[in-house]
């Protein structure tokens, strides 16, 4: 019977000290952690985790939120942790799914912890749209780009003795903002050559 720690933070960016102090709280023989968002329910340390625990284990994690987003994906995944018989326990809500009463109060928090998800993003867009109406809103700004360097990194590219890959790192693009970048510089440069190598 092992203790098995699930931690997950939605980017790179977010910190996992606090989840990772639980774990060690709890005394946990195994951490499966990842940077992914909980929208995407094929998450590879997940998948492992699920793969891992063994009947008899117990696993561990900060919030419910940490497994899933959406009710749908949380009690399946809830269903293939029972299935192999192993318990859940989740700090935030206090629930132990070896009991009746913690398998209930999990299906409940899922629902609500949902709900809020939805109500939040409603939220947003009725302000978004408000905001448009008076005129605020005007989306994000485009990131300032320097041609001069742009034009030296794309001119090695295309020559292949830089990646896709090396060309983005350096410019700090992501790999919508470099093609869109792509198209643009080609068309203010009049080069008709296709936008991928």
């Amino acid at each position: 019977m092992s203790k098995i720690g699930y931690i997950r933070v939605s980017t790179e960016h977010r910190e996992t000290a606090r989840q990772q102090e639980i774990m060690c709280d709890y005394q946990v023989d195994r951490i499966f952690s990842e940077k992914l968002s909980g929208a995407n329910a094929d998450r590879p340390q997940l998948n492992a985790m699920l793969d891992y625990v063994r009947e008899g284990d117990t696993l561990y994690v900060e919030s419910i939120n940490r497994l899933g987003h959406s009710t749908k994906d949380l009690l399946n995944i809830t269903d293939t942790l029972s299935d192999k018989g192993v318990t859940l326990v989740s700090h935030k809500e206090n629930i132990d799914t070896d009991t009746p009463t913690g398998k209930f109060m999990l299906t409940v928090f899922a629902a609500l912890s949902q709900l809020e998800r939805e109500q939040i993003k409603q939220r947003q867009r009725e302000g978004i749209e408000i905001a448009k109406a008076q005129g605020k809103y005007t989306g994000r700004k485009p990131i300032p780009t320097d041609w001069t360097k742009f034009g030296q990194l794309y001119g090695e590219w295309r020559a292949k003795n830089i990646t896709g890959r090396d060309f983005m790192r350096r410019m700090d693009m992501s790999a919508n903002t470099f093609y869109r970048r792509v198209r643009e510089y080609e068309i203010r440069n009049g080069i008709t050559a296709p936008s991928s190598a």
